[in-house]
């Protein structure tokens, strides 16, 4: 059901008729009647979220596999071959359909609840708890769009948001038959996103208790997923706003409200349990219970590790980053890299073995402080100051003894971006880096180029959409 609960129905005697709510569920009528049933909602939407077929992991492995710096190993189209290759179609399940389902999925669990809220729920919590709820919807709903965009819709770069964007979504549906919407633009589909994040900063928590402070929303996930947005849509003025509301200007650039969010002195524990480090701001958690993990096939340490996974994509050791000369042997996070069976794989990043209880990064501090960094690179003629310093900060905590000093405005955009795709190495950051700024998605192995003007170069629309939604239109 698409609250997220399980329904039981009872037909043994026809005790239906005797028990028309049945006594072992929630039904929609009732599912906001007390705060405990509300909070269980909350935690649904998570749940719709965090799925390995979205931004439990498949979400930040497509991001990944479309750029350069992998190589697929075993060719299989259940774990993203034709996405490396670029050339998925409409009715390949595992990604195109998957990714798209659930997270219309997340979307309407989002919808759904906002609308329970407003009918009932916050009459039942009150107005200050409501609103932190509403602010963990909107959140959520807020990056599930964004991620359909970056797959499924013309970067906002390719006529400043005016191509076709996203079925627009904002009300629950419960029932078959209310599919057909037509797409918006790119532009309003951002509009929206803002919205939601806007609302979201207003409204969410400063802080979170113990591992919430990194498994659920807080004022500083929104603000920071906003730095995100902005620098996607290249309006660097609007990323450096919303960075300066919580970025000091000096070193070592610890967050000045909410939580307090800072670089961890090594990398590795941000990807250790216990996962909530202050430098991850928002990431989906997993455990051992059944259907509380990604599940084989889905997680980021099954496609990267050869050792506690299946190894499905190796690092490209002959074009990809690994093969940068500035990225020293020294640097911590050469660690994550290993040779294995005769090729290098990021082998260690994520290190849990079956079930692949690993937290996936949805957004980490080192990405703000490189997302201001850009937008002031960019921004400020010949090399900015605080850009430099933001830059060598994420550098040097890896690799205390290099200090980059790009002698230009173009040399320090260009360490930046490589900053990106070596700090963010498997985190799905790649192909939106890649479209944000219309660049041609490299060749790598047996994988062609894509140009932006090129047929490939974002995905078809799942063809499921497109037998339901008698309104929807192909890319």
């Amino acid at each position: 059901m698409f609250l997220g609960v399980v329904i039981i129905f009872i037909t043994s005697c026809k005790r239906e008729y005797l028990d028309p709510v049945p006594q072992t569920s929630i039904v929609d009528i009732t599912a906001f009647d007390t705060p405990a049933r509300i909070l269980n909602q909350v935690n649904s939407l998570y749940q719709g979220f965090k799925s390995g077929t979205f931004m439990g992991g498949r979400g930040q492995i497509a991001g990944d596999i479309r750029g350069e710096d992998f190589i697929n190993e075993t060719t299989n189209l259940v774990t993203g071959a034709d996405v490396w290759m670029l050339n998925p179609t409409g009715t390949s399940q595992n990604f195109v359909k998957n990714l798209w389902a659930q997270a219309y999925f997340a979307i309407n669990l989002c919808n759904l609840f906002i609308d329970g809220m407003a009918a009932k729920g916050t009459s039942v919590v009150g107005a200050a708890l409501s609103n932190n709820y509403l602010g963990e919807a909107r959140f959520l709903r807020a990056v599930s769009y964004y991620m359909l965009l970056q797959h499924y819709a013309r970067p906002y770069a390719d006529g400043a948001g005016n191509k076709p964007g996203l079925p627009l979504r904002l009300t629950g549906i419960k029932d078959p038959g209310f599919s057909d919407l037509a797409r918006s633009t790119v532009a309003e589909v951002y509009t929206q996103i803002l919205a939601d994040l806007n609302f979201a900063e207003a409204n969410l928590p400063l802080t979170n208790p113990g591992l919430l402070s990194t498994s659920r929303a807080h004022r500083n996930s929104a603000i920071a997923f906003k730095t995100r947005v902005y620098l996607t849509m290249q309006n660097y003025a609007a990323v450096i706003t919303e960075a300066n509301k919580i970025v000091p200007a000096l070193p070592p650039f610890v967050a000045t409200s909410g939580v307090p969010h800072a670089l961890q002195a090594d990398i590795v524990n941000v990807f250790r349990s216990p996962y909530n480090t202050t430098e991850s701001i928002f990431s989906t958690s997993m455990t051992t219970t059944a259907g509380d993990n990604p599940g084989t096939q889905n997680q980021l340490g099954f496609y990267w590790s050869r050792t506690t996974g299946g190894g499905e994509f190796s690092l490209n050791a002959t074009t990809g980053i690994v093969t940068d000369p500035g990225w020293t042997a020294a640097d911590r996070r050469r660690s994550f890299n290993a040779v294995v069976s005769g090729k290098l794989y990021l082998n260690t990043k994520y290190n849990a073995p079956s079930p692949f209880i690993d937290w996936a990064p949805v957004i980490r501090w080192s990405e703000v402080l490189l997302n201001l960094a850009e937008a002031r690179a960019r921004t400020n003629v010949g090399v900015d100051g605080q850009a430099l310093l933001l830059l060598n900060a994420v550098r040097q905590r890896s690799d205390p003894a290099v200090i980059l000093a790009p002698a230009t405005q173009a040399a320090l955009i260009a360490a930046i971006l490589t900053e990106r795709r070596i700090e963010f190495l498997g985190e799905g950051l790649r192909n939106i880096d890649l479209m944000r700024l219309l660049q041609t998605i490299p060749a790598k192995g047996s994988a062609p180029s894509k140009t932006p003007a090129d047929a490939g170069y974002i995905w078809p629309i799942s063809a499921d959409e497109m037998s339901l939604n008698k309104l929807m239109t192909d890319n």
